[in-house]
């Protein structure tokens, strides 16, 4: 892939997975695989789920370098069986880990969106050929007679032939091969494809296990409140809001919400043509799904009439203002559905983001008006 086209298994300023030897958080999920490993109970096939930026694809590798660089503990042996493992880890300088860093090891197949030659750009979808090219590599002869892995980041991201190309692979598996399939959401995938997998779930991070991630990662971040809550236990997350000044686009949008129902249109036209200029398609897509956490979060906070911590400031206010009763927070509920389904498929047919994103908030600065007014006797 060339050098200016992004990797979609990498998030911009933090260091790729394969070479992110620290998986912080996930220890339930590397036990139970070591436990299955241990009891010789292999599956054939892995659906490591859960969160966006839990660390999945750091756990994958993780299970590569470990499943490549160790004997399985029913092989023969001149010596005995080995000692059974206690840690996924293997030693920084085995060659496993050496070639793994390297992109060079023979035994690990990585599947990932590819490039459309005709256009040169990076496609939107795992095609059935990045699957159907998984064939020459189960057909080649591993020298050493080893186990041979497979990571496909992010099975969700396959169109429909490629899923049925990886179902036909699933139901006859190849010999010595482990597939890990990464997913966000689970039910996007075929049904027969999730039956066949042995699942592995990544949990979101608590805050102080985020913040070692993130150390982990190579990044740049400050950690904050403000970034625990609104990335909701994601590393991924954390670094996207961070290198798309995402606190900043929430306090703004959070100060718009303040004003309204007198909404106060000046603010609300400058945030909505900052998000749509060209070239910002990121933060576009950004501030739309910071639109749906502050929802989300002032409907919790409505319904429980408990706020969580800050996330920018006088956030708690606004939200007791805006959705003072449990009622309220029903209909700002019903509201954050049809708002993130118009939001979303006005980006699916390009619709004019400055236009869409004022709509919403003139949509919403009403929805605070109606709830505000008292009900006709």
């Amino acid at each position: 892939m060339s050098d200016d086209i992004p990797t979609p298994d990498q998030v911009p300023g933090a260091r790729h997975p394969r070479d992110t030897e620290t998986l912080v958080g996930q220890d339930t999920a590397e036990q139970d695989f070591l436990t299955a490993f241990q009891a010789s109970r292999i599956h054939h096939a892995w659906l490591l789920c859960g969160p966006r930026g839990t660390g999945k694809a750091t756990l994958a590798y993780k299970i590569a370098r470990f499943l490549l660089a160790t004997p399985s503990p029913d092989s023969d042996s001149l010596f005995g069986a080995p000692p059974p493992p206690t840690t996924l880890d293997i030693p920084h300088d085995h060659p496993v880990a050496q070639r793994v860093a390297a992109g060079s090891e023979p035994g690990l197949r990585v599947v990932i969106r590819s490039v459309n030659p005709k256009t040169d750009r990076l496609r939107d979808q795992i095609v059935v050929d990045d699957i159907r090219r998984m064939s020459d590599f189960f057909h080649l002869s591993m020298a050493d007679g080893g186990h041979r892995v497979v990571i496909i980041d992010a099975a969700d991201d396959m169109n429909p032939s490629a899923a049925n190309a990886l179902l036909k692979m699933l139901e006859e598996p190849p010999a010595d091969t482990t597939m890990l399939l990464l997913s966000h959401q689970p039910s996007r995938l075929l049904p027969t494809i999730r039956s066949r997998c042995r699942i592995l779930r990544a949990r979101p991070l608590s805050a102080d296990a985020m913040m070692q991630a993130l150390d982990a990662s190579g990044a740049d971040v400050a950690p904050s409140v403000a970034l625990s809550e609104l990335s909701a236990g994601s590393v991924g997350a954390a670094l996207r809001l961070n290198g798309l000044s995402g606190l900043a686009i929430y306090s703004e949008l959070i100060a718009i919400f303040g004003s309204m129902p007198r909404l106060d249109r000046p603010r609300a036209l400058a945030l909505s043509d900052a998000a749509a200029q060209r070239g910002a398609e990121q933060k576009l897509d950004l501030l739309i799904d910071l639109m749906d956490v502050a929802l989300s979060r002032l409907c919790r906070q409505g319904a429980s009439g408990r706020s969580a911590p800050e996330a920018a400031p006088e956030e708690a206010a606004i939200f007791e203002r805006l959705a003072p009763t449990p009622f309220a927070a029903r209909v700002w509920a019903t509201q954050a559905g049809e708002i993130s389904a118009r939001l979303r498929h006005g980006r699916a047919v390009n619709l004019d983001p400055a236009a869409m994103l004022l709509d919403t908030l003139i949509k919403l600065s009403q929805t605070a008006q109606d709830i505000q007014s008292p009900a006709p006797a």
